[in-house]
Parts: C-alpha cells; sequence; structure tokens
C-alpha cells in the first residue's frame, strides 16, 4: 500500500493515537475508582470520546501501512497511580475537574500540532473534529467547575 500521508503527518497521527489512549486508560481508572458516584457520567462520556478517536486514528494509520500501537505510554500507568491516589485520599470529585482540563487541554495542543502539519491532507478534518469535540468537553468540565466555583 502507498502512504498518501508523509512521514511528518504520520507522526503525529502516532503521537495522537498514543495520547488518546493513555487519555481512554486515565478515564476507565476513573470509572472503576469512581464506583458510580460523582463525575462517572463525565468519565463515561470521555472514554467513549477517546475510544471513538483511537479508532478513528487505527484506522487512518493501518490505512497508511502503520501498525498501530494500542498498548499507550507510560504516562497510562502514571494516569492509574495518579487516579488511584486522589480516590484514595479525596474521593473523584468535582476538585479533579482542573486536572481532567488541563489534560485535555495538552491534548488539543498536540491536535493543533497535528494541524498545521497536516492542514493539507485530507485526515485534516478528522483530526479538526476530533479536536473540536474535545473542545466541547473541555467547556462543559470548565462550566461545572465554575458552578462548584459559584456554590462554595
Amino acid at each position: 500500500m502507498e502512504n498518501d500521508l508523509d512521514t511528518n503527518i504520520l507522526d503525529h497521527l502516532k503521537r495522537l493515537h498514543t495520547s488518546e489512549i493513555d487519555a481512554r486508560n486515565g478515564y476507565e481508572e476513573a470509572l472503576d475508582d469512581a464506583e458510580g458516584k460523582g463525575l462517572t457520567p463525565l468519565f463515561r462520556d470521555m472514554i467513549a470520546l477517546h475510544h471513538n478517536n483511537i479508532e478513528e486514528l487505527a484506522g487512518e494509520l493501518s490505512r497508511q501501512g502503520e501498525r498501530p500501537d494500542g498498548s499507550g505510554s507510560f504516562l497510562s500507568t502514571v494516569h492509574r497511580t495518579i487516579i488511584n491516589l486522589r480516590s484514595l485520599f479525596n474521593g473523584l470529585d468535582d476538585s479533579v475537574l482542573p486536572g481532567l482540563i488541563d489534560g485535555e487541554k495538552r491534548n488539543v495542543e498536540k491536535y493543533d500540532e497535528a494541524l498545521a502539519a497536516a492542514s493539507a491532507s485530507p485526515i485534516a478534518a478528522a483530526l479538526a473534529a476530533q479536536r473540536d469535540n474535545i473542545q466541547q468537553k473541555i467547556a462543559l468540565m470548565e462550566t461545572r467547575k465554575a458552578a462548584v466555583e459559584t456554590a462554595s
């Protein structure tokens, strides 16, 4: 199969794929630790969002003759450890929102970098849609965070 995308774009897609796996894994750990309370619906929504992004990115990598790595990175382990500690000491309530927002903003930055590299590529529209979906979730989390701060 002949690659349509250059190596730079493929490298960005691989990084995004790994980043999405790390994010999904972190939310899955949080969902387990939430025990059906607090932010459970948000964790489920974020798992679904990142899972869909993973599938789309993996499909594109496969079409380009690449073999997507489904294991994530060391950050998956870091995310699990942080979630476990927060759950142990504070529970997974609205106090975790700033960390979730920061993490998602870092994901958006990776999409910005990928979009800059792939701006003239056919994959750009899919990347922009994924980025926009993450931005919408960030906006919802920021709204929830502001409501909590106002109430306290």
